[in-house]
């Protein structure tokens, strides 16, 4: 499948136009990455072109870096992904996304370097563990020279990071290039890429890419949920400015499905099987990024693939009548798939989003019985009966909305907010009653463990519900208490708990090492033995190193302050023992 690539890395030729600004803009932080190719795997595992050869069907042509490491597996995945299917018919040019399983045992470049950007990133914007996004431009025109009459290739970015406003707008600038100027093009590319900053949260970064300089700030997870964090740039050599990195058009996306809103996001909430059947990739991978993205600040903790196809390596696993669907939310444009996933529980029809001038018609939920093909009238089929009663006010607001033609950035910020203020109603309560586990701070002593955390127990959870539950911020009405007792059955409940006490687990070995911090070592030290001192040092070298690597929440100092003990009582025992104990590896 994969053909070397003529492209040789190292100083690129001729097309490198960055060097023009480097003298006008801030020079990023200088961190400690001095290899090249570093910089840019901090972004990207690399980047594929994929073509269509007559005998060998689709084929990766070039893979770029040629270091970058992909398995057989995952360069087929790439291939059959990397196009729409036939009967899409996207002729001109098309951009969408995909997600694919990580081979077992593949290594992604620099996974232990990026894990300190995922700390503060909030949870939706951390990496991916085990799954890789593909970004794709896909250009397909008639050309006569080519046997089939048709031009098809497609550009595709690899990458852990789900950035996918900001990878689109990438592609918009070097895929239209590419195709005219080929190899030393993506060449000059990327190593304008390996001069960018990382991809730090909360930064405002600079980013020059082929004479054109990109301006944008990753969100951090102390961001107060629902502010954008507007970049204002009066720089005239900054060309673009992206408001969001990651966000999609909710609006636009649920545009075909508008009076089914509050529905799905239950089923999200639930990670409740739900398949996409759209007329392209473009409007599959917008549609199942949005319904992820309708729960946010709550990280949705199911599989999920934003375009779906009959080659996928999961295929069978995934629509196997043996077993109940999976918990997954799957966008595909196969008219096949109407056929194989008809037992599904719950399936959203999408037509053509260019055509959705007017507002949608179908305010009933279809019989899924009735869903035969995939020409069947855009809908949700279901038979799904929602826990809460249908808020009739969000739906006028955006009605009137569409009547008085109100920007479509406007309606996409209404219901945004709108899934906003909906999940949080539902979140804290849970957020409240798990800060009730944490043990009291008087409770930590420095000469015992850290105590435990309560266990989360489901009806004392229940009990709370009555005075301080949902109603307190939501004027919603309906079955709360059956919503919850379903979502702590759900992937997205175990993966947020499991976050959250990870969380308070560090805050107590944080407050401990700060206990610790505050003793007279010196003076408890004096009634040691000379190998309980050895094994004090020993342990507190131990905490240390293990606080660096997991970056506790500590009060500032008190790393140092540690070290500064662990120093003291070092000079405190026989000169042989301070030379093994000031050893880096006897920890």
């Amino acid at each position: 499948i994969n053909k070397p690539s003529p492209i040789a890395p190292g100083p690129s030729s001729g097309y490198h136009h960055a060097g023009r600004y480097s003298e006008t803009l801030e020079e990023p932080e200088q961190e400690p990455l001095l290899l090249p190719w570093d910089r840019f795997s901090s972004w990207l595992h690399c980047i594929c072109v994929v073509g269509f050869d007559l005998e060998l069907g689709q084929a990766v042509e070039v893979i770029y870096p040629h270091h970058s490491r992909l398995t057989e597996k995952e360069k087929t995945s790439i291939c059959y992904l990397s196009f729409p299917d036939s009967n899409s018919g996207c002729l001109g040019d098309t951009q969408f996304c995909f997600r694919f399983r990580q081979a077992a045992g593949s290594k992604s470049s620099l996974g232990c370097f990026l894990d300190h950007f995922d700390r503060d990133a909030p949870v939706c914007l951390k990496r991916d563990q085990g799954y890789y996004y593909g970004y794709v431009y896909f250009r397909q025109v008639r050309d006569k020279t080519l046997k089939r009459g048709y031009f098809q290739k497609s550009l595709v970015l690899i990458s852990k990071l789900p950035y996918v406003t900001f990878f689109h707008s990438l592609l918009k600038l070097i895929a239209p290039e590419y195709f005219e100027k080929q190899e030393p093009f993506l060449e000059a590319a990327c190593n304008d890429i390996d001069r960018w900053p990382t991809p730090c949260p909360g930064k405002i970064l600079t980013l020059p890419i082929m004479g054109v300089v990109m301006k944008l700030r990753i969100p951090t997870c102390y961001d107060k949920p629902g502010t954008s964090q507007l970049v204002q740039s009066s720089d005239s050599l900054v060309s673009i400015v992206l408001p969001t990195v990651h966000e999609v058009d909710l609006f636009r996306c649920f545009h075909p499905v508008f009076f089914h809103i509050q529905m799905l996001w239950e089923l999200v909430l639930l990670s409740e099987a739900l398949v996409v059947m759209a007329p392209s990739p473009a409007e599959s991978s917008d549609t199942v990024l949005a319904l992820v993205s309708c729960i946010s600040p709550l990280r949705y903790c199911s599989d999920f693939r934003p375009y779906f196809t009959i080659h996928d390596s999961e295929f069978k696993e995934y629509t196997t009548r043996t077993q109940a669907p999976p918990s997954v939310i799957l966008g595909v444009t196969n008219p096949f798939f109407a056929k194989t996933l008809q037992h599904w529980p719950h399936i959203i029809r999408i037509g053509d989003m260019k055509q959705a001038g007017e507002m949608a018609k179908q305010m009933k939920v279809k019989k899924l019985k009735n869903l035969k093909t995939l020409d069947s009238k855009p809908g949700v089929y279901t038979a799904y009966k929602p826990f809460l009663n249908k808020d009739e006010d969000i739906i006028k607001q955006l009605q009137k909305g569409v009547q008085q033609k109100r920007p479509s950035a406007a309606q996409n910020a209404i219901l945004r907010r709108y899934f906003l203020e909906l999940t949080q109603s539902f979140i804290i309560p849970l957020e409240r009653y798990v800060a009730s586990l944490m043990p009291l701070q008087k409770s930590i002593s420095p000469w015992k463990s850290p105590p435990q955390l309560r266990p989360f127990n489901q009806e004392e959870f229940m009990k709370t519900l009555e005075k301080a539950g949902p109603q307190l911020t939501s004027r919603l009405k309906g079955d709360w208490i059956g919503l919850y007792r379903q979502f702590l059955r759900s992937p997205n409940f175990d993966g947020w708990f499991r976050n959250r006490r990870k969380e308070m687990m560090q805050k107590l070995e944080a407050l401990h090492l700060e206990a610790l911090c505050e003793e007279d070592l010196q003076l408890r030290i004096q009634k040691h033995t000379e190998v309980e001192t050895v094994d004090l040092v020993l342990k507190l070298k131990e905490k240390l190193t293990q606080a660096e690597k997991d970056q506790l929440p500590v009060k500032p100092g008190t790393l140092p302050k540690l070290q500064a003990h662990i120093e003291s009582i070092i000079l405190t025992l026989p000169e042989d023992l301070q030379g093994i104990l000031h050893k880096p590896d006897c920890a």
